[in-house]
C-alpha cells in the first residue's frame, strides 16, 4: 500500500530538486508557476509566428501567381 503523504513529498522534493529551489514550498511553486507561464506565452508567440509566416506564403504565392499572370497576358499582347 502506498502512503500519498509519502508520494506528495516526494514529489515536492522532486520539484524542489529540479527547480534548485530550497526555499520554503510555496516560492519554489512560484517559480515553477511562473516557468509553466513563461512556456505558455512562449507556446502561444510560437503558434502566432507560424501564422503570420503561413499567412506570408500565401500573400506571396499569391503576387507571384498575379505577376506570372501579367507577364502572359503581356507576351500574349506582343504576339
Amino acid at each position: 500500500e502506498v502512503n500519498t503523504n509519502k508520494v506528495a513529498w516526494l514529489g515536492v522534493d522532486c520539484i524542489q530538486h529540479l527547480t534548485g529551489c530550497d526555499k520554503p514550498c510555496s516560492l519554489c511553486f512560484q517559480r515553477l508557476h511562473s516557468g509553466v507561464l513563461r512556456d505558455l506565452e512562449r507556446q502561444s508567440q510560437k503558434k502566432e509566428n507560424i501564422r503570420l509566416l503561413e499567412e506570408q506564403i500565401a500573400l506571396t504565392k499569391q503576387l507571384m501567381e498575379e505577376r506570372d499572370k501579367e507577364l502572359m497576358e503581356k507576351g500574349s499582347q506582343q504576339s
